[in-house]
C-alpha cells in the first residue's frame, strides 16, 4: 500500500477515535481497540494476524505499565487516607514563612504529586488551601492555581503516572532517565507556575455561588465533626515522613540509571545497581516503607492496610486499560507500515522529530482532552521514526518528555482535569480558560522549550 494510502488511514483513524471519545463520549479504552481494529482491517493487515497483534501489543505495555501504575495508586492511596499531604503543606509553610504560603503550597504540591495522580492529589490539598486561603482571606483561586499547575506538569512527565510510563513502553524509553530528567525539567516549571499564576490573578475572578458558599461553610463543620476511622486522634505522619516515601524509590531509581551509565556490562555491582534501581523494585520498597512508616504509626491492623490499598485499585484499572489500549493502537501502527510511512513523511519535510512529537502530542489533547491519551496515540505514530533514528537512552527519554509536554497545555472543557481545577476554585467556564488554560499552556510550552534546550545540547 501507497505511503499516502497508509497517512490517510491514520488520519482517518484518528479522527474517528476523537470522533468517539469527544461526540459520542463512548469509554477511551472501548474507542481505542475499535479504532485499532478498524485501522489494522483498512490497512490490509492479514485478518489471521489482527487479533494476534492486538494482545502483543496490550501485552507489551502493561507488562511493565500495570504494575507500575497499581503500586504507585497503592502508595498515593497510603498517603492520602493516612492524612500526611496537610503535614507536608504544614512543614513546607513553616519553613518558607507564612508570607510564602502560595509558593509553599507549591513546593509541597510538586513533591507530592510524584506519586498521586493529578485529579486526587489535588483534591486532596484542596482542604489545605481553603484553610491557607480562609486564614489569608484570599479566594482560593489565589493559591490554588499554582498548585493545580504544577501538579499536572508532574502527572504527564514523571514516572509512575501513566501516560508518561506507556508512552515510554511504547518506545522502549528507559524511564530511570525519564525520572530523572523530567523532574529536573519540573523543578523551574514550579517557579514559573507560580509567577505566571500570579500575574493572572491581578484580575480579579468572581467565585461561582456553589464554591463560595461551601468555602465560606469551610471550617465550621468540621469543628462539629467527630473523627473518623481514617482521621482519629492519632496524629498524621510527619512531613518527612512523606519526603521520605517519594524519595528514596526516585533514589533508587536514579541509582540504577547512573550506574548502567556509568559502569562497565560486567560489572557486579552494575547488575545489583540494575536490580535496585528498577522502577518497578523501587517502587516496591517504598510500598514496605510504607507498611513500616504509615501502617504502624497509624496503628492500621493488616486487614485495614490491606483495604486501604486494595481501595486504590479500581480506579487504577480503568488508567491501566486505557493505557494497554494505547499499546495496541501503536502496536497496529507499526504492524501496518502507518508509523513507517509518517516517519518517512516527517524526515521528507526536514521537521525535526522532536518538534513533531510535541505538535502532534498538543493537536491531539486540544482534540480530545486526555494527556494520557494524547501521549500514548502520539508515541505509537512515532514508535518507528524514534527506535530507528539510532538515538540514545537520553534523547529517547527527552523525545518521550517533549511528547509529555504536549499533553500538558490546552487543557479545556473536554479535559476531567479542567472541571475539577475549576469546580474547586469556583471559576466560571470563561473564567477557567482564561486562568487555567492559560496556565497550562504557557507551562506546556515552556516545559518543551527547555526539552529542546537539552536536545540541543546533548
Amino acid at each position: 500500500m501507497s505511503v499516502s494510502a497508509l497517512l490517510t488511514i491514520a488520519l482517518a483513524g484518528i479522527a474517528l477515535l476523537l470522533f468517539l471519545i469527544i461526540r459520542w463520549k463512548v469509554q477511551a479504552f472501548v474507542a481505542m481497540m475499535l479504532v485499532s481494529l478498524l485501522v489494522a482491517l483498512a490497512a490490509g493487515m492479514p485478518v489471521g494476524d489482527i487479533v494476534s497483534t492486538m494482545i502483543a501489543g496490550m501485552g507489551g505495555t502493561l507488562g511493565s505499565v500495570a504494575i507500575l501504575v497499581a503500586l504507585g495508586a497503592m502508595l498515593g492511596r497510603m498517603i492520602e487516607v493516612s492524612g500526611g499531604a496537610s503535614h507536608l503543606a504544614g512543614r513546607f509553610t513553616q519553613i518558607l514563612g507564612p508570607t510564602r504560603v502560595p509558593a509553599a503550597l507549591t513546593a509541597a504540591a510538586l513533591v507530592l504529586a510524584v506519586p498521586v495522580f493529578f485529579d486526587v492529589g489535588f483534591i486532596i490539598l484542596i482542604p489545605i488551601i481553603y484553610g491557607f486561603c480562609k486564614a489569608a482571606k484570599v479566594d482560593p483561586i489565589r493559591f490554588g492555581l499554582p498548585v493545580a499547575g504544577i501538579m499536572l506538569a508532574v502527572h504527564v512527565v514523571v514516572p509512575p503516572h501513566p501516560g508518561i510510563v506507556g508512552g515510554a513502553a511504547v518506545v522502549q524509553a528507559d524511564v530511570g532517565w525519564i525520572t530523572i530528567l523530567g523532574l529536573l525539567l519540573c523543578i523551574p516549571l514550579a517557579f514559573l507556575s507560580q509567577a505566571v499564576a500570579a500575574r493572572i490573578n491581578r484580575r480579579r475572578f468572581a467565585m461561582l455561588p456553589a464554591t463560595a458558599e461551601q468555602f465560606a461553610r469551610f471550617g465550621e463543620a468540621a469543628e462539629d465533626t467527630p473523627a473518623t476511622p481514617q482521621h482519629n486522634t492519632l496524629q498524621s505522619p510527619s512531613a518527612g515522613v512523606i519526603l521520605t516515601l517519594v524519595i528514596v524509590p526516585l533514589l533508587l531509581i536514579m541509582l540504577g540509571t547512573v550506574g548502567a551509565t556509568l559502569l562497565p556490562k560486567e560489572s557486579a555491582l552494575r547488575g545489583i545497581l540494575t536490580l535496585i534501581g528498577a522502577p518497578v523494585f523501587a517502587l516496591m520498597v517504598a510500598i514496605g516503607l510504607a507498611f513500616a512508616l504509615v501502617a504502624r504509626q497509624q496503628r492500621w491492623s493488616l486487614d485495614r492496610t490491606n483495604e486501604v490499598m486494595e481501595s486504590a485499585l479500581p480506579p487504577a484499572a480503568t488508567v491501566i486499560l486505557v493505557t494497554g489500549a494505547g499499546g495496541v493502537f501503536a502496536k497496529i501502527l507499526t504492524a501496518t507500515g502507518i508509523g513507517a510511512a509518517l516517519s518517512g513523511a516527517i524526515t521528507e519535510i526536514h521537521m525535526p522529530l522532536i518538534l513533531a512529537g510535541f505538535i502532534l502530542s498538543v493537536a491531539l489533547r486540544i482534540a480530545q482532552g486526555s494527556a494520557t491519551v494524547a501521549i500514548l496515540t502520539t508515541c505509537g505514530l512515532l514508535a518507528d521514526a524514534i527506535m530507528a533514528g539510532g538515538y540514545s537512552a537520553v534523547q529517547v527519554a527527552l523525545l518521550v518528555i517533549a511528547i509529555g509536554f504536549g499533553g500538558l497545555g490546552f487543557s479545556h472543557v473536554n479535559d476531567s482535569g479542567f472541571w475539577i481545577v475549576t469546580r474547586y476554585l469556583g471559576l466560571s467556564v470563561a473564567d477557567g480558560l482564561r486562568s487555567w488554560t492559560v496556565l497550562t499552556t504557557v507551562l506546556g510550552i515552556a516545559g518543551f522549550v527547555m526539552t529542546a534546550v537539552l536536545w540541543a545540547l546533548i
